[in-house]
């Protein structure tokens, strides 16, 4: 194996490594050189899986940070493991990945993100959507003022998570799954974010279970919450884990001039428009992992840790959205506003 590319390790041997694991080797600068899991057989038939020839095997972190051939780790381990690992990885002096949600509370959120500045490593959340041709091409709409300033957002994560989906038996504990927001609606949160462009500073949020709470969830698995931005800008995100119904993931984002409703688009630009004007495009219309753009995610990421640039969905940035799906709950259990950036 050539050792002048980048050294990738995956932690975890889940649906979405898999993904990670093609798109590095996609990556004429990557290859993958070892995995962990708990089990080693799984290791040996994903990497099998992959043809994955030379590819070693950890049950161990610390094993695994001991080999000098890996630069950058994708993080791919159920939620509650996420923090802790990549704060390990980046001490080490390695780049990471971290699959959403990065932490599950304030204080690994703050100690993740203290870890990844002290050290000096690239970092990147995979809020993979922002590579999605949809996003790509909103925001090229936003940027040339087709829909003028925008005022108003929602944007949806309506993904129902039973007994019939893989990890489902982690997702729905709270210590492991963490919120509605957090194991999923989080995408929702980001896009918001990233569409609106300005800082969030209040929240507000309810949230429940269905009668019986027939799936057993450990935390609220829908939730409501609005979010208020610094120039006056106002946001919804609604997330349901517990919806009976087709994967929905809803954007509408309102303009002086005209409106986006999904792959929809409505503009005073366009004289003599009596209608909206679909946009040919791929959508986030699919909760399937085959479905998102990893590839040019981690493409983008590769580049990021070749030029020594930060990304603009780094760790610091991430911490952002983690912010408001922890003030939501805040607020959701309190019944009150709250303020951000959420005090520690």
């Amino acid at each position: 194996m050539s050792e002048e590319k980048l050294g990738a390790a995956i932690l975890g041997t889940g649906d979405v490594s898999g993904e990670h694991i093609k798109a590095y080797q996609q990556n004429p600068y990557t290859e993958v050189r070892a995995m962990l899991s708990h089990d080693r057989a799984r290791v040996e038939a994903k990497a099998a899986q992959y043809g994955l020839s030379g590819c070693r095997a950890y049950t161990s972190l610390e094993e695994l940070l001991k080999d000098d051939s890996i630069q950058v780790v994708s993080i791919c381990t159920p939620h509650h493991l996420h923090a802790e690992q990549a704060i390990a990885c980046a001490e080490s002096g390695r780049h990471v990945l971290v699959e959403k949600p990065v932490a599950l509370d304030l204080d690994s959120l703050r100690r993740l993100d203290a870890a990844v500045r002290k050290a000096g490593v690239r970092s990147l959340a995979s809020f993979v959507l922002r590579w999605n041709p949809l996003y790509t091409t909103i925001k090229a709409i936003l940027a040339d003022g087709t829909i003028g300033d925008l005022f108003y957002a929602e944007l949806d994560y309506f993904h129902g998570i039973g007994r019939w989906y893989t990890g489902y038996e982690w997702i729905r504990k709270k210590a492991m799954g963490g919120s509605s927001l957090l194991t999923g609606g989080c995408h929702a949160v980001d896009g918001l974010r990233w569409f609106l462009d300005q800082e969030a500073i209040e929240v507000f949020s309810f949230a429940n279970w269905s009668k019986g709470n027939p799936l057993g969830y450990e935390y609220e698995p829908n939730s409501v919450t609005l979010i208020r931005f610094a120039d006056g800008q106002v946001g919804k995100v609604g997330s349901s884990v517990e919806c009976v119904m087709p994967y929905a993931f809803n954007i509408l984002l309102m303009g002086n001039q005209g409106t986006i409703r999904n792959n929809q688009l409505f503009t005073r630009r366009w004289p003599g428009q009596t209608g909206w004007a679909a946009i040919p495009t791929i959508l986030p219309d699919s909760g399937a992992v085959t479905h998102h753009p990893f590839h040019a995610e981690i493409d983008h990421f590769v580049e990021c840790i070749r030029s020594g640039r930060e990304s603009h969905c780094n760790l610091a940035d991430a911490v952002k959205t983690h912010e408001i799906c922890l003030a939501s709950e805040i607020s959701a259990r309190t019944n009150r506003p709250v303020r951000l950036p959420l005090s520690d």
